[in-house]
């Protein structure tokens, strides 16, 4: 089934193939969203005047049962239907007769997958604040249990000056801050309803945009119909940059991670039923949940540029390029999904090494506290650099390994409660009661 068919004789077998690919697979993601979609549709039609109350009552009635069979995973999108809309609309044809064919009046396949795809990736996007957030408040708990466990900072992978386990886990929380900002961002540019632009260009129907946009929701309304088309390929573009900046902050965190676990450096230990073993090695405990999040959070970064290779010079209008966007967005949100939840589970058991800069090895790591209370004693400070550069060169430098770091985000003042405070001020930004709310209405519920 074709909505687009008419009475003319189907086309080749390899074109509807083709063109159609994958998407019915994708569109089983989409299902509910399409469902909700339809509901708050149907019940502007009925306002304007497009259905009588008793039809919109009916068709409302029937897609209230799609949806609960959705929920119960008895649906599916069945053999030779091209899409999920072909699907819902089959299923409400057969159920309730003619009726069911009015559903379509006012939209355009168009504007219908635009508003399935924003309602999905509006969803998606309050799972991932949920389980980024999850494993922000982990982190910044665990920053404050180890404050006090010092352990080396690098730079260029060399022994450079003293850290801290609460500088190193409050790093990478603040950093998912920054993260849910690109994502907030990403949220603030998809919560746009672009129901009613139909193909791109409106419709001589007496619609009511507004009404829909309240009904699902939205926080706003796409208003020129041809930008709400341009809003396909936008949509997706902008939160692709958001998964990238999370997968690149659990990517860095992984490989630090691997890295410490390395017995040259012995800083983080996990139970041994969260490693892997090695076939013929039998000492081996392999970090193979980091290493493969570590792989999936840096493909993740090149998700914004297959987005736009593929939307890149594409004219005003819809084309059929943007089908494929669904292929490469649905399986990275799931990516990103599964890499926080084990990342999460992960730091949960994560142990962490005591008494580190007690090793020789780390003596150097303490010649620049040495130069600054020669600074501090009155010795300018390039003196009391050439003179300590001096005294480790005839290894006769002799480190005090007192800290004294007090100033705000150091080893002394590690401002978590700032941090959070950062945390909440970008997850107010948020509003996902709102939705839920529209969706709970629509439904009945």
């Amino acid at each position: 089934m074709k909505l687009w068919q008419k009475d003319q004789q189907a086309d080749a077998d390899w074109v509807s193939a083709f063109t159609v690919g994958n998407d019915p697979h994708w569109d089983m993601r989409l299902a509910p969203f399409d469902v909700l979609g339809s509901l708050a549709h149907i019940q502007m039609l009925e306002s304007v005047g497009l259905l009588s109350h008793t039809e919109w009552a009916s068709l409302r009635d029937g897609l209230r049962e799609v949806y609960a069979a959705i929920e119960a995973n008895d649906f599916e999108i069945a053999a030779g239907v091209e899409d999920i809309h072909s699907q819902v609309e089959l299923m409400l044809t057969q159920r309730l007769g003619e009726v069911g064919k009015k559903i379509h009046a006012g939209r355009s396949r168009n504007d219908q997958v635009l508003l399935d795809l924003k309602l999905w990736m509006r969803s998606e996007i309050a799972l991932l604040t949920q389980e980024t957030q999850q494993l922000f408040d982990l982190l910044l708990q665990l920053s404050e249990t180890h404050q006090d466990k010092l352990m080396p900072g690098y730079t260029h992978l060399q022994v450079a000056m003293p850290s801290s386990f609460g500088l190193w886990f409050g790093a990478y929380a603040e950093s998912l801050v920054d993260d849910l900002r690109l994502l907030q961002s990403a949220h603030a540019i998809i919560d746009q309803n672009p129901l009613g632009s139909a193909a791109g260009y409106g419709s001589s129907f007496p619609l009511n945009r507004r009404m829909t946009t309240e009904l699902l929701g939205f926080a706003d309304l796409s208003y020129n119909v041809v930008y709400a088309q341009m809003g396909r390929g936008k949509a997706e573009r902008s939160l692709a940059f958001a998964l990238a900046s999370i997968g690149a902050t659990l990517a860095k965190m992984a490989m630090d991670v691997c890295l410490y676990m390395g017995q040259n450096f012995g800083f983080f230990r996990f139970p041994e039923h969260l490693t892997t073993g090695s076939s013929i090695m039998p000492h081996k405990k392999n970090p193979d949940v980091f290493e493969l999040i570590r792989a999936k959070g840096n493909a993740l970064q090149a998700l914004p540029n297959t987005v736009m290779m593929m939307t890149t010079n594409l004219p005003s209008g819809y084309h059929r390029d943007l089908q494929l966007l669904k292929e490469a967005t649905i399986p990275a949100l799931d990516s990103l999904h599964e890499c926080l939840k084990a990342t999460y589970e992960m730091m949960r058991h994560v142990e962490v090494a005591d008494n580190l800069l007690q090793d020789p090895k780390y003596r150097y790591l303490f010649s620049v506290e040495v130069v600054n209370a020669q600074v501090q004693a009155g010795v300018p400070f390039r003196d009391a650099y050439r003179a300590v550069g001096e005294a480790i060169a005839n290894d006769t430098y002799q480190p005090s390994t007192t800290l004294n770091h007090t100033h705000e985000g150091s080893i002394g003042q590690l401002c978590t409660d700032e941090i959070r405070r950062k945390m909440s001020q970008v997850t107010a930004l948020f509003d996902f009661e709102k939705p839920q709310k529209a969706f709970d209405a629509l439904l009945g519920r």
